[in-house]
C-alpha cells in the first residue's frame, strides 16, 4: 500500500503541498498509520490549534498521539507558558532527547511554519539530528532512530531551502490535483540503491484512510545529454568564406598596391629622360598663418 511504502525506509519524509493541493490530510493520514502500528507519535504542531488537528480522529488514535502545542503561545510570550523556554527550536531539541522505547513518528506541521522562525542551517542541522542515530547539538545522549513526517509549503520558499529539505529526505511526495482526486509524484531514495520515483492517485476519505485510484513506477536512469544541434555562423553571411580554383589563381597574381615588387624598384632607381618628374605645387590659403622668418634663425647653422 501507498502508506506502508512511505512510512518503510524511516528517516525524513518530505510532504510537498501547494495552494491547488493540502497536504496536511495525507499528513493526518500517516499519522493515523504509524499510531495503529503502535508506534509512538510526537506532533509539533504550529499552524493550527490542537482541537483542529486533532479533528477526524477517534477517541483511540487522539489518545496514542502527543501533541507539543506551539499554535497557541509560538514565541512563548505567555508568563505561565514554561514548556517550551527556547521557542521552537527547544521544542526540537526536546524532541530529539526523548528516549521513548521503540520505533517513533514526529510530525511536523509545519516545516513551512518552522522555517519562517529558525534559520535553514539550524532546522536542517536539527532534522539531521533527529532523524538518524547521532547526538543532538546541546545533548550527550543518544537517540534512536526515529520517523519525521514534514510538510512544506513549497510556494512559500525559494529554491534554495527547498532544495536543502529535498536533500535530507529518504522520501520526497509532490502532490497536486484536487482533494477528490490527488496525484502525489513520489522519490524513494534507498540506501545503495537507485532513486525511484513512483506516480499515485488516489483520494482521502473522512477518515483518514486513502482510496488508491492509479500508480506508476519508474526506476530513476542516467539521462545521456541530448544531442545539441550547433548553428552554422556562415549560413547567413552576404560575403563568401570560400574561394573557386579560378578565384585563388586570380588572388595569388594579383599585385597588391603597397607590394614593394621588383619592378617598382626598377623604375624608381632608373628613370628615362623621357619621364615627367613630379612637383609639388602649394598656393596659401587667405587665412594661412604664415612666418616668413627663418625658424632655425637662432641655430647658428
Amino acid at each position: 500500500k501507498m502508506l506502508d511504502s512511505l512510512l518503510a525506509l524511516g528517516g525524513l519524509v518530505l510532504l510537498r503541498d501547494s495552494v491547488e493541493c493540502e497536504g496536511r490530510s495525507l499528513l493526518k493520514a500517516l499519522i493515523k498509520k504509524s499510531a495503529l502500528c503502535g508506534e509512538q507519535v510526537h506532533i509539533l504542531g504550529c499552524e493550527v490549534s490542537e482541537e483542529e488537528f486533532r479533528e477526524g480522529y477517534d477517541s483511540d488514535i487522539n489518545s496514542r498521539l502527543v501533541y507539543h502545542n506551539l499554535f497557541r503561545d509560538p514565541l512563548n510570550w505567555s508568563k505561565n507558558g514554561k514548556a517550551f523556554p527556547e521557542g521552537p527550536l527547544g521544542a526540537l531539541r526536546a524532541l530529539c532527547r526523548r528516549t521513548d522505547p521503540g520505533p517513533v513518528t514526529v510530525a511536523l506541521d509545519s516545516l513551512s511554519w518552522l522555517l519562517l522562525h529558525l534559520p535553514c542551517t539550524i532546522l536542517c542541522q536539527t532534522l539531521h539530528a533527529l532523524s538518524h542515530r547521532s547526538s543532538c547539538p546541546d545533548s550527550s545522549s543518544s537517540m534512536e532512530r526515529v520517523r519525521v513526517l514534514g510538510l512544506l509549503h513549497e510556494e512559500l520558499h525559494g529554491p534554495g531551502p527547498v532544495g536543502a529539505l529535498s536533500s535530507l529526505a529518504q522520501v520526497e511526495v509532490t502532490l497536486s490535483g484536487m482533494l477528490s482526486q490527488t496525484s502525489a509524484n513520489i522519490l524513494y531514495r534507498r540506501p545503495r540503491q537507485r532513486p525511484t520515483h513512483q506516480t499515485q492517485c488516489f483520494s482521502i476519505l473522512p477518515d483518514f484512510s486513502l482510496n488508491l485510484q492509479g500508480m506508476s513506477t519508474l526506476e530513476s536512469q542516467p539521462h545521456p545529454d541530448p544531442p545539441t544541434t550547433q548553428a552554422d555562423p556562415t549560413a547567413h553571411l552576404t560575403f563568401n568564406l570560400r574561394l573557386s580554383e579560378k578565384e585563388k589563381e586570380a588572388k595569388d597574381s594579383l599585385t597588391l598596391p603597397f607590394q614593394f615588387s621588383s619592378e617598382k624598384q626598377q623604375a624608381l632607381l632608373c628613370s628615362g629622360p623621357g619621364q615627367a618628374t613630379s612637383c609639388i605645387f602649394y598656393e596659401p590659403d587667405a587665412y594661412d598663418d604664415l612666418d616668413h622668418e627663418d625658424p632655425d634663425d637662432d641655430l647658428d647653422i
